[in-house]
Parts: C-alpha cells; structure tokens; sequence
C-alpha cells in the first residue's frame, strides 16, 4: 500500500512541555519506532504540523531587538521543515537501517486573495491565559483566540492549491525511498500577474496539504497521528463518546472547532470523498492498528 501520514505539530510537542530540543526528539523517536513497521511494509510518505514550533520562532523573533521586523511566517515554515524534519529522517534512519529517507523542503501555492488571510484561526506557539495573551496581542500586533482553557496567538491559514515539490516526493518514493515533505503544510507561496513565486504571512494547515498530497500520489490510505486515540462526538461534554467508524457525511453533520479538530475532518472527508479509500484519525502508537482499522477513528465512504 501507499501511505500518507502526518503528523501533528502538538504529538511532538505536548501542550505545556518546554520546548527543548531534547523533548521534541524523544517525541520524534517515539514516532519513528512506531512508524518503522509502516515503513518497511509499506510505500510511506510522512507529513508533519508546526504549530509549536513556528509560533516558538515566532515569538523569539519578535523578542530580537536587532531585527527591524520579524522574520515572515513562510521563511519560518522553512525552518520548522528543516528542523523536524532533520528529526524524523535522523530517528527513522537509526530505525530502519538500510532504508532510504529523504527530506524535502516544500512549497505549497495559496491564493493571494484567499479570504483566510483576512480572518486567521490556525493555532501557533505556547498557551497563554488570557491576561497574557492579550498583552502579547497588543504588544506585537499579534491576533489571539481561546484554545480550549487556554489562549494562543492565530495566524492565517489559506487553502493549500498546490504543491510544488509534488514530482520530485514521486521520482524519490520510485525509487523507494520513505519522503518527508510538505511539513506545516508547506512553505507557502503565492504568484503574481507574472507568474514569480512571492512567499506569503500564513501557515498552511498541514491535514489539509496532506490530504492534497495523498489524492496527488493516488494513495490507498490517509492517516492523521496526533494527540488523541480517537474523534469525540460531543467533546468536553459528559455525553463525549469516541467515534470508531464513520461516513464523510456523518462527521459533516456534526460541528467541529475550526482551530483544532475541524481541519483533520475537513482532510479526511476530501481524501475519501475523493478517492473512496479509507483515512483514520488517532495515536501515533496506533499506526498500525489505525491502518488496520482497529484503532482510533476509521473514515470510509
């Protein structure tokens, strides 16, 4: 089978860890050893969020006075790729050794015009109660939102159209490499009337590059790994149950936050409802059960 997985930027870096070095490599490993047998049975392409990370690069940008403005949210992107990545590539090598990895640095086209960039909601950087948040808010400019108990700043998150790096991630799983690409969606980049590629203040929701992904190498499953072992119905209410097999049309008619849950429904119903194949939504230790359908939330047409 040809698999997609992605990660989530908050499976690498739990809510209210510090983000060291040393914490998210011991979450990265954790990750590889449990997608090291996907790997050697399976064709694997792996995807990753940034949330933490580009929001932690964020912040010390805006804290260096020796800039005269922050570094812009794509170039940011680049390097929370180039970081996890480095990560991923280095914890699946010592796992599989023998095998080859390769780590793409990816771009990802957005429309200019996207309506996204006029209301943020994709979640970046640590929590903060809402006293904090609001006085970071107004010291940098920043927008924040309620993150369940929590506060964190939201930034732009635009409809991923293409990605670019797309013919290279084939010649490299021809060749029988596992790819890691289009992490935190992808690098994003708009055109102009020209045609040139200008990077763009947004971070791509990386579920939904993943599922463009997924549709674009014709994969037989989609697989979201992230914090939780399965979808709630009813979250953060005493009826909240776990949903174990559903249609795109039932998790459509049940309301999802948009900065959180609501992109990963979102991917998950377009991959199958595009592709009629299967995608499941749970632990990063399930991924093998998730592939089986024994484990977290299962979507199928």
């Amino acid at each position: 089978m040809r698999v997609v997985a992605a990660l989530g930027g908050n499976a690498l870096l739990e809510r209210g860890e510090l983000p060291e070095a040393r914490v998210q490599e011991e979450h990265v490993l954790k990750a590889a050893l449990a997608l090291a047998p996907l790997a050697q049975a399976h064709e694997l392409v792996l995807t990753h969020g940034n949330g933490p990370q580009v929001g932690l690069l964020a912040l010390e940008n805006a804290r260096d006075h020796g800039l005269h403005a922050p570094y812009p949210f794509d170039v940011l992107g680049a390097q929370t790729q180039g970081m996890i990545g480095y990560w991923m590539l280095q914890a699946l090598q010592n796992a599989l050794p023998g095998t080859r990895v390769a780590c793409l640095v990816s771009r990802t086209v957005v429309s200019a015009d996207d309506p996204a960039f006029g209301c943020p909601t994709k979640f970046v950087g640590p929590v903060y109660d809402e006293a904090a948040a609001r006085a970071l808010a107004a010291a940098h400019g920043w927008e924040v939102r309620q993150d369940g108990a929590s506060w964190r700043r939201v930034v732009p998150s635009p409809e991923p159209l293409e990605l670019l790096e797309l013919p290279s991630v084939r010649v490299l799983l021809d060749s029988g490499a596992v790819v890691i690409c289009s992490g935190g969606g992808g690098a994003p980049v708009v055109r102009d009337a020209a045609g040139t590629l200008h990077g763009a203040e947004a971070v791509v929701d990386k579920d939904l590059a993943g599922a463009l992904l997924a549709q674009a190498l014709d994969a037989d499953a989609l697989l979201l790994l992230t914090d939780i072992a399965a979808v709630q119905d009813g979250f953060g209410t005493p009826q909240a149950r776990p949903l174990r097999r559903v249609t795109p049309a039932e998790l459509r008619s049940r309301h999802f936050p948009a900065g959180s849950m609501g992109p990963k429904i979102e991917a998950v119903c377009r991959f199958v409802e595009a592709t009629g194949k299967m995608a499941a939504i749970g632990q990063i230790g399930d991924a093998e059960a998730l592939l089986r359908g024994e484990a977290g939330t299962v979507i199928a047409g």
